[in-house]
């Protein structure tokens, strides 16, 4: 059974959609969902004035759907604080997408704003497009981060992706902007793409895989020289089923060279740079 919820027209202001949950809407009917008031700037708007609403109402949070269709950059906070179930979203979403989820799982068609699996604990995010800044990441003052859960962004992320985290894996097809993996306390990330400058800032540990060496890379990491690392198949068995541009990750292999840091910060972790075959 799905909810369906087709978006009216642009939003003037941004919407706070985070009472849009299976958890929230299971065993309310149609009539009562559609009276919900959402944040719209600074006023507060009824869900049917805003969104269509079409399907069955969710019986189950567990098994419960919710499809957004017309998807806007101005669709904030979608799926945030999530435990089961599963949201959509045909076209884009805000900020905050799957903030403090703990389960279930989203999936966007389109890019996510910044900020998206921000205090993530669990679950699964999909990004057909891009992900801004932030992504992963800790709140502004916050000491932690991602702290569980799948991230996989078909696109590029923007800058401190996966700032502070500390569990969990971000898996990026494409390009990263600069700070990667800054602050990490542990948890993966893996980077198809090309890295922006200065991954790794400040890591304590954690692993951060690149399939490209970065452009600029911070002096405060020890070459360890070139390794086999067999675990490494075992990420690439989790991240092919997240879609065919991982599938790259085989020709990577488990020869790789490891740089041990930040040394700065006396940081344990590695980044972890592919090798080519000979």
């Amino acid at each position: 059974m799905t909810l369906r919820l087709a978006l009216r027209e642009e939003p003037r202001q941004r919407v706070d959609m985070s009472a849009l949950i299976p958890r929230e809407l299971a065993g309310r009917k149609l009539a009562e969902v559609a009276a919900l008031m959402l944040p719209c700037g600074n006023r507060l708007a009824r869900l049917d004035a805003l969104f269509e609403l079409s399907g069955e109402p969710i019986a189950s949070p567990v098994s419960g759907e919710i499809a957004i269709e017309n998807g806007s950059p101005r669709l904030d906070r979608i799926g945030a604080g999530m435990t089961t179930g599963s949201i959509s979203v045909s076209g884009d979403a805000g900020a905050y997408a799957g903030f403090g989820m703990k389960g279930g799982a989203i999936v966007i068609s389109g890019s996510a704003g910044v900020y998206a699996a921000c205090a993530m604990e669990g679950g699964e995010i999909r990004i057909g497009g891009n992900a801004g800044d932030f992504l992963g990441a800790a709140l502004p003052g916050e000491r932690v981060g991602m702290r569980g859960g799948l991230v996989s962004v078909t696109g590029n992320a923007g800058g401190r992706a996966g700032d502070r985290m500390r569990r969990g894996v971000l898996l990026i097809a494409g390009d990263t902007g600069p700070y990667a993996g800054s602050r990490m306390v542990a948890g993966t990330i893996v980077v198809l793409g090309h890295a922006g400058d200065f991954t790794g800032l400040a890591m304590r540990r954690g692993t951060i895989l690149l399939s490209h060496a970065p452009q600029r890379m911070l002096a405060t990491f020890n070459d360890c020289g070139g390794h086999n690392l067999q675990f490494l198949w075992l990420l690439y068995d989790q991240a092919r089923r997240f879609g065919s541009e991982f599938a790259v990750l085989n020709k990577i292999g488990e020869r790789v060279r490891r740089f041990a840091g930040d040394r700065g910060v006396g940081g344990q972790g590695e980044i972890l740079i592919a090798e080519s075959k000979s």
